[in-house]
């Protein structure tokens, strides 16, 4: 197993009396796409401001490549790339002078900068866009702006934080295609609140709630927590309690209305077929079914207390 390119121990901050993270550990590898999910306050945002050297943290320590960056700060940063959640774009700039000045200001030698703009413009797709001003861009080609500037220095690693929020669907589709692109050759941190973003990008999945790592696997082991685990059936002729718990795998119902039901069961969702076939025999005249599957809230709460518990 490769040695990890970024390395979190027990990583503590405070804002005055509140603690924003609590004891993070965590390991990244050097290609492919880890996934930061949390919901708006867990801990996301502080996390990656310590880990990109933007923030000073209160207790822990953060390697990247083997560097400590609290004890060699520059030697750390060079292997990062960088875009918050907004993009620090200068919009009176050109595409190329904003691209060149960030390359500077990573402290690229002179010679690399042309060869290093015009790669990562094409990487990018914002090669046709060079002279025009970062101000008269769609938000779609602003945020791969964004993205060209933390990638232009060819960095290790590249830390995306909620990159497609506030894109259309039609750009979101492309962002997600260049940030798999940019992956290929390094190691993407993608963070979001959004669930199904994280699904569709990523492999690896880090969970923080309440300012805590809460799960941190595989994404096929965190799906078994969104499986679903219950169908929700519309019918005019319901039966009773008592006939829907005689089910097979049914563990609970809930009667929502008169027609309207939700049967909780083990997990197997082959359940339909048998719910199907029961309602055709005993004409319940089922109308609607559908499997729901656990909301991202209930995922935290069931991750959270789960950590807990193993504390």
């Amino acid at each position: 197993m490769s040695e990890p390119l970024v390395k979190i121990e027990h990583l503590s901050h405070r804002y005055s009396s509140h603690w924003a993270i609590r004891d993070i550990n965590m390991e990244i590898g050097p290609t492919g796409i880890v996934g930061l999910l949390g919901s708006n306050g867990a801990g996301k945002s502080t996390t990656m401001n310590i880990l990109c050297g933007s923030l000073f943290p209160t207790e822990g320590k953060v390697y990247i490549n083997g560097i400590d960056i609290s004890e060699d700060p520059l030697a750390a940063k060079r292997l990062i790339g960088f875009l918050p959640q907004n993009p620090p774009l200068y919009m009176d700039l050109t595409v190329d002078e904003y691209l060149v000045h960030c390359a500077f200001l990573r402290r690229m030698d002179k010679d690399k900068v042309r060869p290093a703009l015009e790669e990562t413009k094409e990487r990018c797709g914002i090669a046709h866009f060079s002279d025009r001003l970062i101000r008269n861009l769609s938000g779609g080609y602003r945020q791969r702006v964004g993205i060209a500037q933390a990638i232009i220095h060819r960095p290790r690693l590249v830390v995306l934080d909620e990159p497609t929020n506030g894109l259309d669907p039609n750009q979101i589709v492309e962002v997600r295609a260049l940030i798999r692109e940019i992956a290929t050759d390094r190691a993407v941190i993608f963070s979001s609140h959004v669930l199904s973003e994280i699904q569709v990008l990523c492999k690896e999945i880090k969970m923080i709630e309440s300012g805590r790592i809460v799960f941190s696997d595989t994404m096929d082991a965190f799906n078994n927590y969104v499986e679903p685990h219950s169908v929700l059936m519309l019918m005019e002729n319901p039966p009773s309690r008592e006939a829907l718990l005689a089910i097979p795998g049914a563990t609970s119902v809930d009667f929502l209305t008169q027609r309207q039901v939700r049967l909780w069961f083990n997990g197997d969702a082959a359940i339909t077929e048998t719910l199907i076939t029961t309602s055709v025999r005993e004409d319940w005249r089922l109308r609607e079914i559908g499997l729901d599957k656990s909301s991202i809230d209930e995922i935290f709460a069931q991750l959270s207390k789960k950590s807990s518990n193993t504390k």
